[in-house]
């Protein structure tokens, strides 16, 4: 079946959607950089790092979908997933969070590049969305690219990026289950849910390990992290309600550019070599991937978010 073509206007909507992934990343990468420089700085508990990150993602998810609507849309047609779909969210939190005390923010965002990747791989045994050989072979290339940043046997990075596979994982959970809660409930009933388990979940690990920040700058960069996690999520559903999803997922690893420049004028830290070579490995393979659902699949509609 033949496409009409894109209109200026179209092309244009395209470019801000596009404009507003790259932007998103960059708050994903302000996020990460905030919460390393508030743990490993600050000397603030990992716990309250992240019960104050989904404590402050409320008043967004509040905002974004209206007072009126926040209790109806806890009403969920699949109550059970929604909630194991935000314990998934909490956890490559918790995870990514706990990875960043140990390593740089350029090593733990190349692992979880993998992202799009794992999705592929799991999305057969729980979807029934199985890949091709061709497919099959990014996938492999990808974790190819993973053993250039462990570098196992050389002893070059640390355990910690232990806690970057279980965020990665985690957070390929969640997109599964994320897809599958698009065809049973709202996307307002989704957002609404995101940040519950954290918010409940860390709040008895979060207050008996508090500490009180010293200075006013360091209560604002603990308060932010709401506003670098909610704004994000906000801009990527906006990215998503006009255009497909293939046009936009290249545009993610924008976020290694964002995140090593944040690193470098916070930390002083310079990437290594062999972390860029796994990390151009991956995206290459991700690409890939990427054109490979768009040649089989098609490139798809957009998606109106559910009524």
């Amino acid at each position: 079946m033949l496409q009409a073509p894109a209109t200026e206007a179209d092309s244009a909507q395209r470019l801000r959607d596009i404009a507003l992934m790259c932007c998103t990343v960059t708050l994903f990468g302000a996020l990460d950089t905030t919460a390393k420089y508030l743990t490993t700085v600050a000397g603030l508990p990992v716990t309250q790092v992240v019960w104050t990150r989904f404590l402050m993602h409320l008043p967004f998810a509040l905002a974004a979908v209206g007072p009126a609507v926040f209790i109806e849309a806890l009403r969920a047609n699949r109550p059970g997933l929604q909630w194991l779909r935000s314990t998934f969210l909490f956890l490559t939190t918790a995870f990514n969070f706990a990875a960043l005390l140990y390593l740089q923010l350029d090593q733990t965002v190349t692992i979880f590049f993998l992202g799009p990747l794992l999705i592929a791989a799991l999305a057969g045994p729980l979807l029934g969305e199985w890949v091709g050989w061709r497919r099959f072979l990014a996938i492999c290339t990808g974790f190819i690219g993973v053993l250039f940043v462990v570098r196992p046997g050389f002893g070059g990075v640390h355990w910690a990026i232990l806690f970057s596979f279980g965020a990665v994982t985690t957070y390929a959970l969640y997109n599964i289950s994320t897809r599958y809660l698009a065809h049973h409930d709202t996307w307002r009933t989704t957002l609404v849910y995101s940040p519950l388990a954290g918010v409940l979940g860390m709040a008895p690990f979060a207050l008996y390990n508090w500490q009180w920040p010293s200075d006013a700058f360091t209560w604002l960069l603990l308060l932010s992290l709401g506003f670098w996690g909610g704004l994000g999520h906000w801009l990527l559903i906006l990215a998503h309600r006009n255009t497909p999803s293939p046009v936009l997922a290249p545009f993610v690893y924008f976020g290694l550019i964002s995140v090593t420049a944040l690193q470098y004028v916070v930390f002083g830290d310079v990437p290594s070599a062999w972390t860029l070579a796994g990390g151009l490995i991956i995206v290459g393979a991700g690409l890939y991937l990427i054109y490979r659902e768009r040649q089989v699949k098609g490139t798809p509609e957009p998606i109106a978010p559910p009524k």
